[in-house]
């Protein structure tokens, strides 16, 4: 999209902006008046200029800031900041105000200082001397015939640091013959500094940034919409770029006006960076909204041969896997441009060094990877490209884009990085050797994998069983009791060395559970006496189907007891289970009370005050059939010993 007029303010206020009058002496002379065009043999004598039809650019003479050298120059018209596009005579300044612009004899457009020495010109051969030049408003400086209107020459084909809209970033494939943009020196020195940019093509057209003829930035390969290695461009200011190739052998890039963008420039800036620019009408200045190289990563070769850099890392510059420092004490002191070497040789290395063929080569995926400079384009899917590479024996890698098509590399990997959006995925060829701890790797993650899968099948299945067999006993489970539920734990559980009575014991002993030999009923089921066939007497616990209470403490009972014996706590002799029927067996005690057998009678009797049972989780049989299930804890007042 072209420059809109209806922000343009009147030529009065643009006026007030100038710091010269256009001063041009010809036929019906116009002091004052803008002109675009100069026809032989009028000149624009030093502080005069000529503006272009549209009022956009401006041609003239100018010191640039902190100098007070003159050179002839093309600006921005309307801005308020003194913005230079191009630049003539940048080799050779103008020491004072009397330089001339004007159209020599041979038909060439000529500075003059006021020597008449010529400090530039446009210098073609084919000129005419019935010639003009004019300048145009896209801000390109052109010489043409008079009669035809043929151009000559024009300043968009001998830039300076700045790319405009329109302008061609051209290289010729065959003769490999470049248009470059050359940085300035410094900002108040215009003249050609280290940096060029252009563009480059060996097989894929690139941009590039040179430092003293050596590669300082690239692009990556043009795929058709982006530059691959500046995938984070951003689309909405660079909608107007675009890459064309006129079949002649001549590819060029060029772009116009972004739709956000009225304004808009590139420039190649004295340290290096290409910047992209906009103008801010509301700010009155230039935005950056694009920049190369963007960071340290962005330097060309920055981690040298088959090295990868990654910006987000410390170090940001690392070996591929299979490859190792090639100067590892470089590399340790954060100079890595010696870059790695191969831990093992490829498959024809070894076939040349030993005779023995062995075993293929495999390849190393790297993903979102900007792709490596000097590359050979084939067509073909993916899977084309891998067989295309394993062909070839000096094949050390490939890649592909959709639409580049196979990218493949014979010779070492330069310029790798790592980028944080999109990029190619570049298959890197690696020795069988480098996969060997990958596959055993492999190997056991998929054994453990399926131990793993066993495992949780077979837990998955007993829980399974395990809670089925619960739904099935659920409603029988609910018409037990607490006890016969805690006999079922006791069936379960080994106890330490007790006795299990028969029934014909139990029944012989008690006589058949005869009333008679009922002691009475406890808060588990009925007690009775009975006397075993050695003649010791016992106490016969029957857990009662319909009981509910005590539980904890029942089996606090059975499973304390059974561990300890002391002379203080009733002794557990043996235990009964079979089915629903439960009994504990005990020692008979006589009808007396607990402390009496702690103490004494005769101490009972003089301290009974001083002392006493509390009741707790232990238990005891009294004679009169009671249960009591308690702890004996003796209490000394204070003065009692």
């Amino acid at each position: 999209m072209h420059l809109t007029h209806e922000r343009v303010p009147h030529k009065e206020a643009i006026l007030t902006h100038c710091r010269t009058h256009l001063f041009v002496s010809y036929p019906a002379d116009k002091p004052g008046v803008a002109i675009d065009t100069i026809i032989s043999p009028q000149s624009i004598k030093d502080p005069d200029y000529i503006i272009s039809n549209g009022s956009d650019f401006k041609l003239g003479f100018f010191s640039p800031v902190n100098s007070t050298n003159r050179y002839l120059g093309i600006w921005y018209n309307r801005i308020s900041v003194f913005t230079v596009v191009w630049v003539a005579n940048r080799q050779k300044p103008l020491k004072n105000s009397s330089g001339v612009l004007t159209i020599s004899e041979d038909g060439n457009l000529v500075v003059l200082d006021g020597q008449r020495e010529i400090l530039w010109s446009s210098n073609v051969t084919n000129s005419v001397a019935n010639s003009n030049f004019h300048l145009l408003d896209s801000g390109n400086l052109v010489l043409r015939e008079n009669t035809s209107g043929k151009i000559i020459w024009e300043s968009f084909h001998h830039p300076t640091d700045t790319f405009l809209p329109g302008m061609k970033l051209s290289v010729n494939l065959r003769t490999n013959q470049k248009v470059l943009y050359t940085s300035w020196k410094s900002p108040s020195d215009p003249s050609i500094g280290s940096f060029s940019t252009g563009m480059a093509s060996v097989n894929i057209p690139e941009a590039f940034i040179w430092k003293d003829g050596r590669p300082y930035w690239r692009s990556g390969p043009w795929n058709g919409q982006i530059f691959t290695g500046e995938p984070d461009w951003n689309a909405e200011y660079h909608n107007g770029f675009n890459l064309v190739d006129d079949k002649e052998g001549t590819v060029y890039a060029t772009f116009d006006y972004a739709n956000v963008l009225p304004l808009s420039k590139y420039v190649l800036n004295s340290q290096g960076n290409l910047v992209q620019t906009y103008w801010d009408d509301s700010k009155e200045d230039w935005k950056v909204v694009g920049i190369a190289p963007k960071d340290e990563c962005d330097i060309y070769g920055t981690c040298g041969a088959f090295g990868s850099c990654d910006s987000q890392r410390t170090p940001i510059c690392s070996c591929i896997r299979g490859f190792e420092p090639k100067i590892i004490e470089e590399w340790n002191r954060g100079n890595w441009t010696s870059g790695c070497i191969r831990r093992a040789p490829l498959q024809r290395q070894r076939v040349n060094n030993s005779g023995e063929e062995g075993k293929a080569d495999g390849f190393l995926k790297l993903k979102m990877i900007k792709v490596p400079y000097f590359m050979e384009r084939s067509y073909g899917s993916i899977d084309g490209c891998r067989k295309q590479c394993l062909k070839k024996n000096d094949c050390v890698a490939y890649a592909h884009d959709v639409g580049i098509g196979c990218m493949s590399w014979s010779r070492n990997l330069i310029d790798l990085r790592k980028l944080s959006i999109r990029g190619s995925d570049v298959y890197i060829r690696l020795a069988y050797s480098e996969f060997a701890k990958e596959r055993h790797l492999k190997v056991i993650i998929r054994i453990s994998l399926i131990i793993g899968a066993i495992a949780f099948l077979s837990t998955a299945y007993y829980f399974w069983r395990w809670t089925a067999k619960i739904r099935e006993f659920a409603p029988e489970r609910k018409n037990k009791s607490r006890e016969s539920l805690l006999f079922d734990y006791l069936d379960d559980v080994k106890l330490h060395d007790l006795p299990i009575f028969s029934l014909k014991e139990v029944a012989t002993a008690t006589n058949n559970f005869h009333v008679a030999n009922m002691l009475g009923r406890g808060g588990f089921g009925p007690v009775y006496k009975g006397k075993l066939q050695d003649g010791q007497e016992i106490a016969v616990k029957r857990l009662s189907k319909s009981s509910g209470q005590g539980l904890e403490e029942f089996m606090n009972e059975v499973m304390v007891i059974s561990k300890l014996q002391h002379r203080n706590l009733v002794k557990l002799l043996g235990c009964y289970s079979e089915g629903e029927e439960k009994m504990l067996i005990y020692e008979y005690m006589p009808n007396k009370s607990l402390d009496t057998f702690v103490f004494g009678m005769e101490i009972v009797e003089q301290q009974q005050h001083y002392s006493f049972c509390r009741p707790n989780n232990m238990g005891s049989m009294l004679s009169n059939g009671d249960v009591q299930m308690h702890t004996c804890r003796i209490v000394v007042r204070a003065g009692i010993g």
